[in-house]
């Protein structure tokens, strides 16, 4: 006879929330107008923007009010006059964004920008698990406030559409910033990348099999370079030789391949990933002491803190700094280098939840309908839910599967 395994907690949840209950009748779905405030970013380098001109216009058509800070897509080229002739209501009093019912951004809150909140908001931002701060957490739980870390959502497929989406552009565009640095314009060593026929193609080291691996090894091969591949997973490194549709030379995290590989390189992209904290430094001081000289060093994974022992975070006016010889470029948030095509794909994601949050009639019900949504959700009605802040912060967590079968 089988052994019957007690059911969890969220199991429980889960099969009461299943459960025929009297509730009031949902109001019809065209009547589920969202309050949507979209503020201006306040933080260094962020020039991103959640929402286009015309997702913004595709809202307001649906019956949806967007107030829009006045300067908000500014550095992504987007005009006031653009997004207010659509439909969108752009403000110059910052503290009216914030009466909205569902507050919009990239960053996560400053305590200055909770202060400006009201109770019982719905927050949408990044939640960066290693920076954030107990202050922010405790600020927002004392509002009642319930916030989305959008970093953390996932769709149907059980992917992170934000993660992948601008992980996409941080690959293409790490082969591209390397391709300048290659170049006499940035005192490079004059190297065209990729090169031409009967000349040795370029060198290029890309440490992790992501999605930032993948799309840098797309366009590095685009542009005629000669790549090898690093990671300690062998079902990402299959993974990605069956997206590429070719035989990629790949190797496990193995110290004395990867120094031999980044001795001989003109590129190295470290593009490893840490989905709870920081990133592994796999590349020791001694490792890039040995690489050519004028090589350059491309480290996305400088939000997590980097995968180079020799990284330090720098930004997009000063980006670059030399040492052992190797030109390091290690600004945090690369996709806002690239700040329209960056905010386009951003809006595409954000449009169709706030679409879906109204379908569903608020909310509640888009928590209840959608598991993805509930796996970003860290804070509801101002219970922590999240089991990474809790153990940080050694703060009571609550299950969000109770919370919302109202045990």
């Amino acid at each position: 006879m089988g052994t019957v395994s007690n059911p969890s907690f969220g199991d429980l949840a889960r099969e009461a929330s299943l459960q025929p209950q009297e509730k009031l009748l949902a109001l019809k779905k065209d009547n589920n107008s969202l309050s949507i405030g979209v503020p201006k970013e306040s933080t260094f380098q962020e020039h991103r923007v959640p929402l286009s001109p015309m997702a913004v216009q595709l809202l307001s058509q649906q019956g949806h009010s967007v107030k829009i800070e006045t300067g908000c897509g500014e550095k992504a080229n987007f005009t006031d006059l653009e997004y207010s002739s659509i439909g969108g209501e752009v403000v110059q009093d910052r503290k009216s964004v914030y009466e909205s019912d569902i507050i919009l951004k990239l960053a996560p809150p400053t305590e200055e920008e909770i202060d400006l909140m009201k109770p019982h908001q719905i927050l949408i931002s990044a939640l960066q698990l290693v920076r954030t701060k107990d202050s922010i957490i405790k600020k927002l739980m004392a509002k009642n406030i319930t916030a989305i870390g959008y970093e953390f959502l996932r769709n149907d497929e059980g992917s992170l559409p934000i993660i992948r989406s601008m992980s996409e552009i941080a690959g293409r565009a790490s082969i591209l910033i390397a391709a300048e640095y290659l170049s006499n314009y940035n005192s490079g060593k004059g190297e065209l990348f990729g090169g031409i026929p009967g000349i040795q193609p370029t060198q290029i080291v890309v440490i992790g099999a992501g999605a930032v691996g993948e799309y840098a090894v797309r366009a590095a091969f685009g542009l005629g370079a000669s790549v090898k591949v690093f990671d300690n997973s062998i079902e990402k490194l299959r993974r990605l030789e069956k997206s590429l549709g070719q035989r990629v030379h790949s190797s496990t995290l193995i110290p004395k391949i990867l120094a031999k590989a980044l001795s001989e390189c003109d590129v190295a992209i470290g593009a490893l990933r840490s989905p709870l904290g920081l990133s592994p430094c796999v590349v020791t001081e001694e490792m890039v002491t040995n690489m050519r000289a004028k090589s350059i060093i491309v480290d996305v994974s400088i939000d997590q803190g980097g995968c180079f022992e020799t990284s330090e975070a720098t930004n997009h006016k000063m980006p670059v700094f030399e040492k052992h010889g190797v030109l390091h470029y290690c600004v945090p948030n690369i996709p806002s280098r690239f700040s329209r095509t960056a905010s386009y794909a951003l809006s595409n994601i954000f449009t169709p939840l706030l679409q879906q949050i109204a379908n569903d009639g608020g909310i509640i019900e888009c928590l209840r309908n959608h598991e993805g949504l509930r796996h970003g959700t860290y804070i509801y009605k101002g219970k922590l839910t999240n089991r990474v802040l809790a153990e940080k912060f050694n703060i009571p967590r609550r299950d969000i599967e109770f919370l919302l079968a109202g045990l």
